[in-house]
């Protein structure tokens, strides 16, 4: 009986606490987002099954010289696995749409109207005494409004490590679920007209220009903002081995291997903070519904800039692209292709939708180094 009583008070079942089965539940509804309904599955199934590890009582991977916390110390608070994948974003991204129509670079810029907007918010919520966050805090929370999963990690990171957890799982979640979110802000903000707008074909875009753009946009940006520098040279450098021609085995593996391997390490390594004690708090909540207002008021800016382009453009522009600047590399365009042909089956935006796609990509690691320069 003893033995049988030794054997029970130290099994996991013994030792879990509420908070615990409650997180496992949550790690739980991860894994079926990322498994069944394929909300962005690289991610939320590793994100997932890290939080499940951290929250089984006795495992000790997630804590210590365990290989999540050993993962979580070298790849986020070094920065190291987002500015990784920044790369590998920057050697798939074709920025190509952009730069055959530079207009939509204010989309893009528009649509990071959440992230300040919510930054304000927060730090209004907390002279009101409904919340208690710090600047920093406050920044970290607001970058989620961007819905760039790695500039979030790598923001919160730097300015918000307690944090970490509850912002990745935000800042993933809304970009997994931005085929449910941003529709009903589109059609809200824009007429079945509006929707119905045909673009122009877009310009071919030369390889010298390629070449030129990542290097222009690095020393442009780095030189006036150099805390931009870190995420937005990585972009760059991405971009220019995809584009350059020269170093084709280098931009594959980057684009694949590489990327394949960070994004597992990260996942799991973001998991390792869903624990109880950090992730069941009062803040949590908080979080949550403060990046769901910053993507709808990403999502919004960025269809209303459209509206006005419209209005003073020469060229007719579909407002619906606007919403792709929230960074949301490629769904967002995505949607704003769907939404453009519900309304009109022979409306083709995709590639129109890449350019505040891709300008999204570039506002929201400037608008990290915005938040880590002011905040630091």
């Amino acid at each position: 009986m003893e033995l049988v009583e030794q054997i029970w008070i130290g099994s996991g079942l013994y030792q879990i606490t509420l908070g615990q089965a409650i997180m496992l539940g949550v790690c739980l509804l991860l894994l079926y987002l990322g498994i069944v309904r394929k909300f962005e599955p690289l991610l939320l199934v590793t994100i997932g099954f890290g939080g499940l590890l951290s929250n089984i009582p006795g495992v000790e991977i997630a804590t210590g010289d365990g290989l999540l916390h050993l993962s979580y110390v070298i790849g986020i608070e070094t920065g190291v696995f987002p500015l990784v994948i920044f790369m590998g974003v920057g050697a798939m991204t074709d920025f190509g749409p952009l730069l055959a129509n530079p207009r939509t670079l204010f989309l893009g810029a528009a649509a990071q109207f959440g992230i300040f907007a919510t930054l304000l918010g927060a730090l209004g919520l907390t002279q009101l005494g409904v919340m208690d966050f710090t600047l920093k805090e406050a920044a970290a929370i607001g970058i989620i409004g961007g819905a760039d999963g790695p500039t979030a990690i790598y923001v919160a990171g730097q300015l918000a490590p307690d944090l970490l957890g509850a912002i990745a799982v935000a800042a993933y979640s809304y970009m997994a679920l931005v085929p449910l979110i941003q529709p009903p802000i589109m059609k809200l903000l824009t007429t079945e007209e509006e929707r119905k707008i045909e673009m122009v074909q877009l310009r071919e875009v030369s390889k010298t220009e390629r070449v030129i753009f990542p290097l222009m946009l690095l020393l442009l940006v780095a030189l006036l903002l150099p805390s931009a520098a870190p995420l937005l040279g990585m972009l760059c450098f991405g971009n220019l081995m995809r584009e350059c021609g020269v170093v084709d085995r280098l931009s594959d593996t980057t684009q694949n291997a590489l990327i394949n391997i960070v994004t597992i390490f990260l996942g799991l390594a973001v998991g390792s903070k869903l624990g109880a004690e950090q992730f069941l708090v009062s803040s949590t909540l908080g979080i949550l519904l403060l990046g769901m207002v910053a993507f709808a008021i990403g999502t919004a800016s960025g269809v209303l800039m459209g509206k006005l382009m419209n209005k003073v453009s020469k060229q007719p522009i579909n407002p619906l692209i606007g919403a792709a600047g929230v960074s949301a590399v490629p769904m967002a365009a995505r949607v704003a292709n769907k939404v453009g042909q519900e309304a009109n089956p022979h409306n083709i935006l995709l590639m129109h939708a890449m350019g505040p796609n891709v300008a999204g990509v570039i506002g929201s690691a400037v608008a990290a180094g915005i938040m880590i320069m002011f905040a630091s």
